[in-house]
């Protein structure tokens, strides 16, 4: 049983960072923010969850079943992640490359841990929810006599900056050489039939220790997505500045908007809006976008109602303060009675983090990749107690293990028959500038 109550705020966007700062006491954190992006089917600017009263960790085998009984037992707000080696969960498929988030070296051996487990959610004690100025707390009862008090130690809390370090060396899991021959290997599949798209990803990494809230900070002012969110589950840690929702669901709607075509912005104001009408009419970024909407309506139709799947907008331009991307909403009306775990494991991994056929190309990405993608082009976000949910697609994120102090992030992008290489591996820095900056202090 949750007691809420509803607060209203002078200054919100002060208190967004109270909230934030006063969540770093707690061992589990999920922080959600939609950085006043007024897209459609938002709910919520922003959501802290804090501090477990039960959890779900584990590894792919038999996940999501595990997940439901989760949800169907504790039918209460539940914050986690899904990993993307949950496909092993949904299909007859391995994850075998190299994990530097969880790999441990013990004297000659190398021992595979579960600091990053395939799937953790957790039912937090204490909930914020926040809708414009108002600010709504929704706490067990267990912990209902501390609403006010941490109000208070909230409202009243003095920001600090926190300095960290800007002298990581950042390293290529995948050389530009490999990068290239793997990538011309995969055009191969594709031009003989194999596949018609493929989403190829390579990881960037270094040791260090970094200060994850304010490389979060940095991350998230450098970038302003609509879906960014905070994770800290004890010494592990995701900052994500994703602009991609993966799934939502609410009431009896399911919402996909995939992102797939990728275009620089300029700070010149007519290169700015060249570029973008430059993508929007780009026959190759809108080939890669409608293959993923082809796949995500095969998706959604597993668990629809007959003949509600719909295309709301299909290659809409959205402007990011580092990219213009391609995004399209599919829509679908699922049963009451339908859980909504199934509606994830039925569209688990997303389309446009995988290719199409979905299978065979989950299969020639694990062939070809270096790194175990993990958490990365997973899903972080939330199960409401009636069953509605919403999650992002975690891309443009920075993957922290403190403990052994690694540091990883990776890019990717579609490769269709059109795809040139030497331009599919400037649109993969592009999207790394972000975190790069954010790691390195010199945004």
């Amino acid at each position: 049983m949750r007691v809420n109550k509803t607060f209203t705020l002078k200054n919100t966007s002060h208190f967004k960072q109270q909230l934030l700062q006063w969540s770093q006491e707690f061992n589990e954190v999920v922080w959600l923010d939609s950085n006043l992006h007024t897209q459609a089917y938002s709910e919520y600017d922003a959501i802290l969850a804090v501090d477990g009263f039960t959890v779900l960790k584990t590894d792919a085998q038999n996940a999501f079943e595990d997940l439901k009984t989760y949800q169907s037992t504790t039918k209460d707000w539940l914050f986690g992640y899904l990993s993307y080696d949950l496909k092993n969960d949904t299909e007859l498929l391995t994850s075998n490359n190299f994990d530097g988030l969880n790999v441990i070296t013990f004297l000659d051996e190398i021992i595979f841990g579960l600091n990053f487990p395939d799937l953790y959610f957790f039912q937090p004690k204490k909930l914020w929810l926040l809708k414009d100025n108002i600010l709504e707390a929704h706490y067990l009862a267990m912990v209902d006599d501390e609403i006010d008090e941490d109000f208070n130690t909230i409202n009243t809390l003095q920001l600090f900056e926190e300095v960290s370090s800007n002298t990581l060396k950042i390293k290529l899991r995948t050389s530009k050489d490999d990068y290239f021959k793997k990538l011309n290997n995969i055009l191969e599949h594709i031009h003989r039939g194999d596949i018609y798209e493929a989403n190829f990803c390579q990881e960037f990494y270094t040791s260090g220790h970094i200060t994850p809230l304010a490389t979060y900070k940095r991350l998230n002012v450098i970038s302003k997505p609509p879906f960014a969110s905070f994770v800290k589950l004890f010494n592990n840690y995701a900052l994500c500045a994703s602009p991609e929702r993966y799934l939502k669901k609410s009431k009896t709607t399911v919402v996909s908007q995939p992102i797939k075509g990728t275009s620089k912005r300029s700070k010149d104001k007519n290169k700015d809006n060249a570029l973008k009408k430059a993508l929007e009419n780009d026959p190759k970024e809108r080939s890669e976008n409608i293959m993923i909407v082809d796949l995500v309506r095969n998706d959604l139709s597993k668990t629809a109602s007959k003949g509600s799947v719909t295309v709301q907008e299909l290659c809409k331009v959205y402007t990011f303060e580092q990219v213009h991307q391609l995004i399209s909403t599919v829509t679908s009306q699922v049963s009451d009675s339908l859980s909504p775990i199934d509606v994830l494991q039925s569209t688990f991994p997303m389309g446009s983090m995988t290719g199409a056929p979905k299978v065979s190309a989950m299969k020639i990405i694990e062939e070809y990749e270096d790194a175990k993608r993990g958490l990365y082009s997973g899903a972080i976000g939330y199960i409401t107690p009636n069953g509605d949910f919403d999650f992002n697609v975690v891309i443009r994120s920075i993957l922290y293990n403190a403990e052994k102090a690694y540091i990883s992030y990776s890019v990717g992008g579609a490769i269709t028959a059109n795809s040139i290489p030497e331009k599919e591996y400037e649109e993969c820095l592009i999207k790394a500038k972000a975190m790069r900056e954010a790691l390195l202090n010199n945004a």
